[in-house]
This record gives C-alpha cells, structure tokens and sequence, in this order.
C-alpha cells in the first residue's frame, strides 16, 4: 500500500511557531502556491493518480479557487490546521478552535464534510496526545500525524508501529495512517517526503519504497518551487532541510508516479482490514493543559 499527500501551504509557512502578529508579515510575503500547485496537477493528471490534499485553512480561505479545483479534479480534500501552528504549542481550547475554522473554511466550499487530518509538522507527540480528543469530538476518523521518529517539531518515537493503526485514547478510537519509516544502523529516516526525498538519490528511494509493504508520503506545493525565496532567521539546519536540491525534487516526483501505484488515504480506507490492525492505546499519555 503506497499513499500519496501533499500539504498545501505556501512557501512561507516552513515553521510552525510564531508570534502573534505573523499574519500581517504573511500578507507581504509574495504568493507562490500556484506555481507548485500547478505542477502537482500536472502530474497527477499526467498519471491518472488519486491523492489526498492536506489544506491549511488560510490558504483555503486567500485561494478558494485552488480548493475548487481540487474538488472538481475528484481529489480528497483532508485538514492541516487553520494557521500550520504546531498542535503542541495550543491550549486545547486553541487546537480545537483552530481545526473547527480550517474545517469550516473547507467544507464552505467543497459543502462536504471533512474527515481526514494531519498536524503542521506531524506535531502530535505524546505531550499532546488530547488532540485525538478534539479530532473525535469534531468528527475526524481518520488520522495521518503520527511520526514514529524523533523530528524537530514532533515526532513520537515509542509509537509502535509505522504502520495502519487504531489510536484508542480515552475509549474513543480512530484510524491512523502514520508516516512510514526507514531504519539505517538503528536511526530512523522518512525517505517518502521533506529533505531526505530530495537529499537521496531516486535509486535508492525506489528501492526503499520496492521493499516496503507500507509507504505513507508527503509532499509540498513549495517543494517543486526552486525559485522560491528564502525565509529569514532559518537555522543552517532549517535551510538545508527546507531548500536543498529543490531544483531535483520535481523530477523525482514524476519517476516516483511513474514508478508506483499510488492511492488516496480515502482509498486505503476501504483496503486496511481494521479488525486485524494492531489497537495503539494512548490513553496514559495524558495532559489536560
């Protein structure tokens, strides 16, 4: 099972903790969604592909006319937070006020409901377990934040297994699609998305993925953009992660689709055998901040 993402947010929405005037440094910032976005469609197009779409709710709201085309293409539209604001850094009350207006703002225009999600920067860790909770209340069912490795802004590297999963927490359940993972001398790594895809050679990610029985993607507009300015006060680290070998990483992309069949989360829904997935019970991470 190969699944195919892409979070859509624009190029300057590269961190996830931020002052709260942000917005008005957003709104000087040059639009460059389009030019991703666009290249993404071909491909799909191109390769007749299904994938789920991971909207921030600004961009829903700034572009509609992206929404709209991604819904009429007959792709799944999924959440990815109102502000790409880490869940972590959110008082509970926050986290649910923030999905609540990026699933409004989504479903405003698609008029269906929205019911897959994943964190900005997979930033559901077990500090903050309590999300699945607001996910439940506010009908989430299916769940693709769980990054099964140590990462800057999440990570949850006890989670079990990197693979399709029910997360029992609080005796509500809900079915997760966690981020696949490759093993070297004991040091986990994604190959399937953010800097390692475009750090690797393809050869070796088409062998990582021939070997896999699971392979969860995840991919940006601002990753096929290697125009794309260069946001200030970025770590040596941030940059090299953000903005290595962008000029590569389109390529990559087609051969990757080329190369496998892909499919959408709303697809691998129907596929998983629910009854025989290994039940994660979370319910003794617990913080009620």
């Amino acid at each position: 099972m190969k699944i195919l993402t892409f979070d859509i947010e624009d190029w300057f929405h590269i961190i996830h903790k931020y002052p709260e005037d942000i917005l008005d440094k957003w709104d000087n910032y040059e639009i460059r969604i389009h030019k991703g976005m666009d290249k993404i469609f071909q491909v799909l197009l191109d390769h007749d592909v299904k994938a789920t779409f991971f909207v921030v709710g600004y961009i829903a709201r700034k572009h509609p006319e992206i929404i709209k085309r991604i819904h009429d293409l007959g792709f799944e539209i999924a959440a990815h937070s109102d502000m790409h604001k880490a869940a972590y850094k959110q008082s509970r009350d926050e986290f649910k006020l923030d999905l609540s207006d990026c699933m409004n703002s989504i479903e405003s225009i698609t008029g269906e409901k929205v019911i897959s999600y994943r964190a900005p920067g997979f930033s559901i860790k077990k500090e903050n377990v309590w999300a699945f909770e607001i996910l439940n209340q506010l009908g989430i069912k299916y769940d693709a934040s769980i990054f099964p490795a140590k990462r800057e802004d999440g990570g949850f590297d006890d989670f079990e297994l990197a693979t399709p999963s029910i997360i029992k927490y609080k005796g509500m359940f809900i079915k997760e699609f966690p981020m696949s993972i490759n093993t070297f001398m004991g040091r986990k790594f994604v190959a399937s998305g953010g800097g390692y895809f475009r750090f690797f050679p393809y050869r070796l990610i088409k062998k990582l993925l021939n070997d896999a029985d699971y392979t969860m993607t995840y991919f940006h507009p601002r990753d096929f953009d290697p125009s794309q300015p260069m946001l200030d006060g970025l770590s040596l680290k941030r940059k090299f992660k953000s903005y290595y070998n962008l000029s590569t990483s389109y390529t990559k992309l087609r051969q990757l689709v080329y190369d496998f069949d892909f499919i959408d989360i709303r697809e691998a829904t129907k596929i998983v055998e629910w009854n025989n997935v290994p039940i994660i019970d979370l319910s003794h991470h617990s913080n009620d901040k």
